[in-house]
């Protein structure tokens, strides 16, 4: 039977050429075979030369995304060697020993795109994102539970990016016992709760551990300000970190609660933490008229532009409220803002808040830049990989 393939127009096989994983529909010239979707393709250029095989996505954009540029097939197997090699590489690193809330597959990065693996203690949380991925979800969990031993695999495939992809979301236990509405996790010594079920993300921002040990190295005896809090991860850094006093600001009063207890479980007094439900636009504006100040002000907002094509209108978003944020320093001040926008590259990112400082009329400069953690590796072939952006700004 005659494989399933792309060909792509002439002179519109280069990124394929350098292994950059996405296919886009405007380079492809026609499809043969009638692939349906998640099938895995054969890829060709123009003048009959085979470049590697891919998942078929007919309703995205992204219309196919490489698993491999060698001509192997894509069995079961390959999964497992894939997911097995990502494992490893955390271990190598340590992480998976030092910390049990880690990210063991990282889509794109690890070579599985579209495929997403969290660890929290012993539960395993898996978001499938892709065509590709959803093709072979259950030969996925099946590869999981034999390499890592954990029986319990919970789906969060409940993000808006699978609507691109013709997909529905989803959540729900794929292996194993129920998971707990909440579990504990331990990071850098200290301890926060998951809620795995509905929680932002796969139920914690692992991401951001570095960055959270970082507010605590340089926040001892100083006023913070930490907004779009969530469950208070980096308030509770900041408190362990001897800040004087934080004030956090989220607009959803179940992660304000959360936050609450998590300050509890690492045994903070009350007496040096705050905690205020708001629209963090309209609290900036409010501390500003009541001439509030603050020694450091934290900044991680949620995902203002998933693609490029929101980047006009989440720039002026992100510019508003470091513009804000600037004018609530004190002299010396601190500033930590970040992006986690993949329509907002970095160095647009370091203009905005140039810009912003400009228009507040102080005089900054970056003192860090700040990204993911080792466990969210970026590929060489695949710079979107890097999508947490981060400075911390002295005033």
């Amino acid at each position: 039977m005659d494989s399933k393939k792309i060909i792509l127009k002439k002179d519109r096989d280069r990124s394929a050429r350098q292994h950059h994983p996405w296919v886009f529909s405007g380079a492809i010239d026609r499809v043969d075979g009638n692939p349906v979707l998640g099938e895995t393709v054969e890829v060709w250029s123009k003048d009959g030369e085979f470049l590697g095989r891919a998942a078929y996505s007919p309703h995205s954009k992204i219309r196919a995304r490489f698993w491999s540029w060698e001509n192997i097939e894509i069995t079961p197997e390959f999964f497992a060697a894939r997911i097995g090699k990502a494992i490893e590489s955390r271990k190598r690193l340590c992480l998976e020993q030092a910390q049990p809330a880690v990210r063991l597959v990282y889509a794109e990065s690890d070579g599985l795109p579209g495929i997403i693996v969290d660890r929290y203690r012993d539960t395993l949380v898996l978001q499938c994102l892709s065509a590709g991925a959803e093709f072979w979800r259950f030969e996925i969990v099946k590869a999981l539970v034999r390499l890592t031993g954990l029986s319990q695999v919970f789906e969060r495939s409940d993000v808006d990016v699978r609507e691109l992809e013709g997909l529905p979301q989803r959540t729900g236990q794929m292996s194993g016992p129920p998971i707990l509405d909440r579990t504990i996790i331990q990071e850098n010594g200290l301890t926060f709760l998951v809620n795995i079920r509905s929680g932002q993300k796969t139920g914690f921002y692992i991401d951001q551990r570095p960055n959270r040990q970082r507010v605590r190295d340089l926040v001892a005896g100083l006023s913070v300000l930490n907004c779009f809090c969530y469950t208070g991860a980096f308030s509770v850094y900041a408190l362990a970190g001897q800040a004087s006093r934080v004030l956090s600001v989220d607009s959803s009063a179940e992660a304000l609660a959360a936050g609450r207890e998590n300050l509890a479980l690492n045994g903070y007094p009350l007496d040096n933490a705050e905690w205020l439900e708001g629209d963090v636009f309209q609290v900036l504006r409010l501390f500003r008229d009541q001439a509030r100040k603050f020694d450091a002000i934290i900044l991680d907002p949620p995902k203002f532009a998933p693609t490029a094509a929101q980047a006009e209108k989440a720039a002026r978003g992100y510019k508003d409220i470091n513009l804000l944020a600037f004018k609530l320093l004190n002299p010396g001040g601190l500033l930590f803002t970040f992006s986690c926008s993949g329509g907002i590259s970095a160095e647009l990112f370091q203009k905005i808040v140039a810009g912003a400082a400009l228009d507040a009329r102080v005089d900054a400069r970056i003192i860090e830049h700040l990204a993911q953690g080792p466990d969210h590796p970026i590929a060489l072939n695949f710079p979107e990989g890097a999508y947490l952006k981060g400075l911390v700004c002295q005033i």
